[in-house]
């Protein structure tokens, strides 16, 4: 797997590649410097479309993803549901429980997106409480505010 900490808007940014595709993107700069030999050829596509994105250039992401093998059918329904939530939209837990056919769904919903690996590309920040509040987000309320408004999806 090749690992790289890019620079954002947000802070720093850690993207995992597997062997198919954009694994993950964690919060936060990696907690060990990577060897000098490590070749980071596949991450620079995902490196570009993001920082297009901080600079309002790029609504909608063109990348391989990798969810992992561990996901539940519940959660990769979820997660595909998220690439379905236009650029400067948001919809509620609820709502989008609704979407994937489970209406009473809303609390396992939030968890599912808790668990998201591929925050800003999988858009878990456009996913509101019903009550129209921010709700979570792993990489902090900060984090999913500024998203929002880079978007234009004022809450």
């Amino acid at each position: 797997m090749k690992v790289w900490t890019m620079e954002s808007p947000i802070g720093p940014l850690t993207l995992w590649q597997g062997e198919r595709g954009l694994r993950r993107i964690d919060f936060g700069p990696m907690p060990t410097p990577l060897p000098n030999n490590v070749q980071i050829e596949p991450i620079v596509e995902a490196i570009r479309q993001l920082n297009e994105y901080f600079l309002k250039i790029r609504q909608a992401f063109t990348l391989p993803l990798e969810w992992p093998e561990r996901a539940t059918p519940f959660q990769l329904q979820c997660w595909n549901a998220l690439l379905t939530i236009p650029y400067g939209q948001t919809v509620s837990y609820g709502q989008q429980a609704a979407a994937i056919g489970n209406p009473r769904a809303a609390r396992a919903v939030g968890q599912a997106n808790h668990r998201n690996p591929l925050s800003i590309i999988v858009p878990c920040h456009r996913v509101r409480a019903g009550d129209g509040g921010l709700g979570g987000y792993g990489g902090g309320l900060e984090a999913k505010r500024y998203l929002l408004q880079l978007e234009g999806a004022f809450l």
